[in-house]
């Protein structure tokens, strides 16, 4: 149990145990940049059209070669945890079962693994985040292939006899229960004639899981000393009105797009609700020999992204279209929540519900690795000189009470609720560009120094939560003032 209990009396003592991890996330399109070098194959992030408005992934923060610097900056903010994801086509740059293996993509990343592990950096690899070969996409369309399915299972298994004498937490895919909302993601977007668009993108959720699966399988026979886990986008889900129709909606759609991938992590199997969904509406993936037996597969701990919970009135899942569109065309505005730019609604009450939520319905531990907010953060070059020279810095104090208000809820989860919690991981800790390749939505506690369409110097300037999320880490979560 985390905490304990002090002896002689009757409460938790709250305190953190000494292991508990504090850190960031990046994916490795987000941050690397240099797509064309080190023997890179072509990544599906390279062809992708962008929106003319933001960027494009050619340069991104330059991560390739400025990792000293920002490692650097890590261990300032007091990190002991690093989940980077690597890019398929670095190490296999067609992603085929044949090819060998780019020997300069795995030095690029052994070498960082060993930096961070010199700085006192635990590390973590994210096998995909939503990346892929081009190759694979264009030939076989993503994960509707169950050849790119074995594909990945070999890139998984050279992914792990390279680092996995060092890396000791590892995880298949970011977010997975989004290939249950959105084929993009799985890079499976061209849906076979005759064949629904639910039908489709069911059967490939299911190849995912598939995938995913065998890569646990791998790591249980190659490292059994490490960790595997599932990860989920988890956004729970409230009813606008206080209706039983609208609480059962609301809590059917929290399972459909959130608690059956937990339920199958944990459980080795699908959960009869969604089984029961998928089957009254013939969209039922089919499943392959042996397939029931790699779904046994489970996990060791559950892990999350959250950002932001979501309210809804009542709706009804009809038998056209997948669950989590029935959701949002409910969706409504929260009165009782403030929001960002974006209208992600802040409330961290909802991180301590979705923390209590995935472990008390799975008995494991949980992971927060990925939380933050974004906000626009807009400089002419001329006001970051003027800045610096003045001795001042960005004062993101917003920053600063989200984090603040999370942890404490975190906390109150662990301690007065029960909670078996590892760790409490940021997203983007240096600015990085936002998943639809948008720099104005920046998550860091460090600015880099860039916009959408002029790359500048990318200079890193440490914000005002910088020194704060220092604090709030070096202090194992007891100094949030």
């Amino acid at each position: 149990m985390l905490g304990g209990y002090k002896k002689g009396e009757h409460f938790m003592e709250r305190k953190l145990p000494k292991d508990f991890y504090w850190g960031g996330s990046v994916s490795s399109f987000q941050t690397e940049g240099h797509r064309n070098e080190g023997g890179k194959g072509l990544c599906v992030y390279d062809v992708r059209p962008m929106n003319p408005e933001f960027s494009d992934w050619n340069d991104a923060i330059d991560e390739y070669t400025r990792y000293d610097e920002d490692i650097a900056l890590m261990k300032g903010m007091g990190f002991n945890f690093y989940r980077f994801s690597i890019c398929w086509s670095r190490i296999i740059p067609n992603g085929t079962l044949d090819e060998p293996v780019n020997e300069e993509g795995v030095k690029f990343y052994s070498d960082l693994i060993d930096k961070l592990l010199a700085a006192g950096i635990e590390p973590m690899i994210t096998l995909v985040h939503f990346d892929m070969p081009y190759h694979l996409v264009k030939e076989y369309n993503g994960f509707a292939s169950r050849y790119v399915v074995d594909c990945f299972e070999r890139y998984a298994k050279v992914c792990i006899e390279r680092f996995g004498d060092r890396v000791k937490h590892w995880m298949s895919f970011n977010e997975q229960n989004l290939h249950s909302m959105m084929l993009r993601v799985s890079n499976a977007e061209v849906i076979p004639e005759g064949v629904s668009y639910p039908k489709h993108l069911y059967q490939v959720n299911h190849n995912v899981m598939m995938a995913h699966c065998k890569a646990v399988r791998a790591l249980r026979q190659m490292q059994p000393d490490a960790k595997f886990c599932g990860m989920g986008a988890i956004t729970n889900i409230y009813a606008y009105e206080n209706s039983p129709e609208n609480n059962f909606f609301a809590t059917k759609g929290y399972n459909l797009l959130n608690g059956f991938l937990v339920d199958t992590f944990a459980q080795g199997k699908y959960p009869d609700y969604w089984n029961a969904y998928l089957e009254n509406r013939g969209w039922m993936p089919t499943f392959e020999e042996g397939d029931e037996e790699l779904l046994k597969y489970t996990v060791d701990y559950i892990a999350f992204s959250y950002y932001r919970s979501n309210t809804v009135k009542t709706g009804e899942f009809d038998y056209e279209r997948p669950a989590h569109e029935c959701v949002n065309e409910k969706q409504i505005k929260n009165p009782h929540c403030e929001a960002n730019e974006w209208d992600w609604e802040i409330d961290p009450v909802g991180f301590r519900w979705t923390l209590n939520d995935l472990h008390h319905r799975t008995g494991l531990p949980v992971f927060v690795l990925e939380n933050g907010i974004g906000w626009r953060e807009d400089m002419s070059q001329e006001e970051v000189d003027q800045m610096l020279a003045e001795g001042r810095t960005i004062e993101d104090d917003y920053r600063i009470s989200y984090h603040r208000d999370h942890i404490k809820e975190m906390e109150n989860a662990i301690f007065e609720d029960g909670v078996d919690c590892l760790g409490y991981i940021t997203w983007g800790p240096i600015d990085i560009l936002a998943s639809m390749c948008n720099m104005d939505k920046r998550y860091g506690f460090v600015y880099v120094n860039r916009t959408n369409k002029d790359l500048r110097d990318m200079k890193r300037i440490p914000k005002k939560s910088y020194q704060w999320i220092k604090k709030a880490f070096e202090s194992n979560g007891t100094d949030l003032d």
